[in-house]
């Protein structure tokens, strides 16, 4: 039976980045956005704010807050406060204010890679350091699978680590960090007096069941040490709509987040605040259509990669649509397998240099998209290797 999200949508001429970042001739499998409408609810929403004809300066929405506080507790048994949120334009951002709001230049905000790469450009935006801790990987014939190296993360700290980004779940890898890693690390950070800041955009995108945990809904201690970052813009399909919030409990660190935002960071307008009211409202049956696709897609770039390139090890992402594929063992000619298939196969994956030194070799592919453009991708990549 057909899928909604089978639909080929022809997203160039809607000045797609995603779609118009390279020649037209190439098949865009790089930046995480998916080529899905939205659901029919936020579109809804978005018409009836367009009809209304008005857009002058956007409110706080109490109905929002509302809608989220209630979501945490249903869904993690996280109890927070309406007054705990605040609402910004993308996660981005609050990664930058962050690192300059809870440090001094020269300071180190530590994290571990390979990492989504503004992870590692927003310390150094404001003059502090990054420091990057590797993960360990086990391997299982060709799947490979990173766990935490928490020896190697303690011994990172120095008296100068101020803030710990967390990716939960983990973008690029696909890992959802259990119960038990959450705790190893949250205790190494409370010993240290390092804030967490906890990037969980991906935290509805979970492939296999089971449930995400919020590091912040640990424990109260934990709680006051963390602002979590969430935002409807990957679940819905949405980032252009330009709204995600940050969760902070410990009112200290909620003021210091929010003077630091004051008068730099512009408020949401209407249109992220009513398409993510109708989102968290009225659109868990289309992520419930949605989680399978995504499953099913997965396991077929999995497969793809099994049968038909043994040299090449991968992912089986738990969560998020990203897979990551490692390259290094066939030696692919030229400057780096991204470069390789963008100008042989005339596909861009994203390059995985810029996640940090363990990525180089590695590609990440975006597999949110239609079956059959996914299908053009990987029998495009095969060519290119053939063609060798």
């Amino acid at each position: 039976m057909p899928s909604i999200f089978d639909e080929m949508i022809d997203r160039r001429a809607s000045g797609s980045a995603k779609w118009n970042w390279y020649d037209a001739d190439v098949l865009p499998a790089w930046v995480a956005d998916m080529d899905f409408r939205c659901p029919d609810p936020v579109l809804q929403a978005l018409h009836k704010a367009v009809d209304h004809g008005v857009f002058g300066y956007e409110t706080d929405s109490k109905k929002l807050r509302d809608i989220l506080t209630a979501r945490m507790a249903e869904r993690y048994n996280w109890q927070i406060k309406p007054t705990n949120l605040q609402f910004t334009p993308n996660l981005v951002s609050v990664l930058n204010f962050v690192s300059m709001a809870f440090s001094d230049p020269g300071d180190e905000i530590i994290m571990t890679t390979p990492v989504y790469p503004p992870f590692i450009g927003a310390p150094g935006n404001s003059n502090r350091i990054s420091t990057m801790v590797d993960m360990a990987v086990t391997q299982d014939a060709q799947l490979i699978r990173y766990e935490i190296d928490f020896d190697a993360f303690e011994a990172a700290i120095t008296p100068r680590t101020k803030v710990f980004i967390l990716c939960n779940p983990h973008n690029p890898v696909g890992r959802m960090w259990s119960r038990a890693d959450l705790e190893h690390l949250a205790e190494i950070c409370l010993r240290h007096n390092i804030l967490i800041c906890s990037d969980e955009i991906h935290c509805d995108l979970i492939m296999d069941g089971g449930t995400h945990i919020p590091m912040a809904s640990l424990s109260p201690e934990i709680a006051d040490h963390t602002i979590t970052i969430m935002s409807p813009s990957k679940t819905f399909n949405m980032p252009s709509l330009g709204i995600a919030f940050a969760i902070a409990q410990n009112e200290t660190v909620y003021k210091t987040l929010e003077k630091a935002m004051t008068g730099f960071l512009p408020h949401v307008g209407t249109p992220g605040i009513v398409a993510a009211e109708a989102a968290y409202a009225d659109c868990q049956s289309w992520v419930d259509q949605l989680l399978p696709y995504l499953k099913g897609n997965r396991d077929y770039v999995v497969n793809y990669v099994r049968e038909h390139f043994p040299q090449v090890n991968y992912t089986c992402p738990e969560a998020t649509y990203l897979g990551w594929l490692d390259w290094r063992a066939m030696q692919l000619p030229g400057e780096s397998p991204f470069k390789f298939f963008l100008e042989k196969a005339r596909v861009g994956y994203s390059d995985g240099a810029p996640f940090g030194k363990a990525g180089e070799g590695f590609t990440r592919i975006n597999y949110a998209t239609s079956r059959q453009l996914l299908e053009q991708i990987m029998e495009r990549t095969r060519a290119a290797i053939e063609d060798l």
